[in-house]
């Protein structure tokens, strides 16, 4: 069959969407907390333990990309060994996830810009949770989508080398301020290496799945690489070594940089720590800046990968036709980028405090599209053992399983008596709308 969609995204523009995808914002404003928690060290083994889990779990995603090169990643593979009905939860709860990291740096762009930039908001318009909403921080975040929006209609090609500019600029950010904590860290800022034992180490260990969410963008864009589709699978892997590094890199950078005092009242550890590092606050703004480039990245990836699942889904009849319309001229699934587009616009009238609750409870359709994905691995290897796989990973079963109980692992969290469960009755609220108005659409498309 022949695709709607043009074949314009290089290898290096793939390996560049999944890492800008996964950097994101949050080393920028978490660091901190890792390091306070865990201890350096504690840090450190909760990256290596985390990247081993994901790892584990992008290679049933990295076959399965090589073996189905087709747009909607995990959808198409769970439609492929099993039911419609459990391939549109497969979609609907990975976009759940997606919808909640656009709507939340629509408002981290906002609050970033006001580290860089600070002057008084004017425009009062309501307050939510205690928090003041302000017509000229809102903007902030309206304009942007706009721009994002605008960027990915016009194809797919704009938004990539928009992508691999940013995401470059975050790494030589980050490179910079390893290289001064080579140069001019305190090396005794590391002590205490661990901090809470395991159990410190443990509560970095859940935020980590989180942070690399992205490396699944790859899948649902194949159908527009041009590249065999076995390099895609391999790029996919390559994609979360890179970030696991880049990570273990920020933990050591900060750990050296600031004392632990220091961490435990920096609102800003990252870039607290550049301050230190090189004796100037330009290059705290310049680290910040390196975040405002994570947001942007992460937010044009999601875009990216909501849209094609979007797309997918309508395909397959599965939600309205609306969002299955390509345009003719720029190959890109523009309802779908116009209704993710809209959401961002929108979502800073919400303000930050319930967007928090936005992002807390997407988490958890991201790990059941986890879930479902490694589920499906393991009955295509068992129903199609002659499918064509061109990155075939070795004990495939072993790491099926692995990559199942993982990503129960992953829901458990969520649940109620565990430390991140969601919140009640704000963030389950949240859940139960997201997969009831899917309800809605699927009974208005069968009319």
């Amino acid at each position: 069959m022949k695709s709607h969609f043009n074949k314009s995204m290089s290898i290096m523009d793939v390996l560049f969407l999944a890492i800008g995808a996964m950097l994101g914002w949050g080393w920028v404003v978490l660091s901190g907390e890792w390091v306070s928690t865990a201890g350096f060290l504690g840090s450190i083994i909760a990256f290596l333990i985390g990247g081993l889990f994901v790892i584990f779990i992008g290679l049933t995603y990295a076959e399965l990309a090589s073996a189905f090169p087709e747009t909607g990643g995990g959808f198409v593979f769970v439609k492929k060994a099993f039911k419609p009905g459990l391939a549109f939860i497969s979609g609907w709860s990975v976009l759940f996830g997606y919808v909640s990291v656009i709507t939340f740096e629509a408002v981290a762009l906002p609050t970033v810009i006001d580290y860089v930039l600070p002057f008084k908001h004017s425009g009062f318009l309501w307050n939510i949770q205690g928090w003041d909403v302000y017509l000229t921080w809102v903007l902030i975040g309206s304009i942007g989508s706009v721009i994002l929006t605008s960027l990915n209609y016009f194809g797919i090609k704009p938004a990539a080398i928009t992508q691999t500019v940013f995401t470059v600029f975050i790494v030589a950010v980050g490179l910079l301020l390893v290289g001064g904590a080579g140069v001019n860290g305190n090396f005794h800022n590391l002590k205490p290496l661990f901090v809470d034992g395991f159990g410190g180490t443990m509560s970095i260990l859940i935020m980590i799945p989180f942070l690399f969410v992205g490396f699944d963008v790859i899948p649902q864009i194949a159908e527009e690489v041009k590249a065999p589709s076995k390099k895609i699978g391999k790029i996919l892997i390559i994609s979360i070594i890179a970030s696991v590094f880049f990570y273990l890199l920020i933990v050591f950078g900060v750990a050296t940089g600031l004392t632990p005092k220091e961490l435990k009242t920096s609102n800003l550890a990252t870039a607290d720590a550049m301050v230190n590092l090189f004796g100037s606050s330009g290059f705290g703004v310049l680290l910040v800046l390196g975040g405002v480039a994570g947001i942007i990245t992460s937010w044009n990836a999601f875009i990216i990968g909501g849209s094609r699942i979007l797309y997918a889904m309508a395909k397959n009849g599965m939600i309205p036709k609306w969002f299955a319309y390509i345009h003719p001229k720029y190959k890109t699934p523009t309802h779908g980028i116009i209704f993710l587009g809209i959401l961002a616009f929108v979502a800073p009238l919400l303000g930050r405090p319930a967007l928090v609750w936005i992002v807390d409870a997407g988490g958890i359709g991201v790990v059941i599209g986890y879930f479902l994905v490694a589920l499906s691995f393991l009955k295509l290897r068992k129903t199609a053992p002659d499918l064509e796989r061109p990155y075939k990973i070795k004990n495939g079963k072993v790491v099926g399983v692995i990559a199942i109980i993982l990503s129960l692992s992953f829901i458990a969290i969520y649940l109620p008596g565990m430390p991140s469960s969601l919140l009640w009755p704000s963030e389950w609220l949240i859940v139960f709308v997201w997969y009831g108005s899917s309800i809605i659409l699927c009974s208005k498309e069968e009319k």
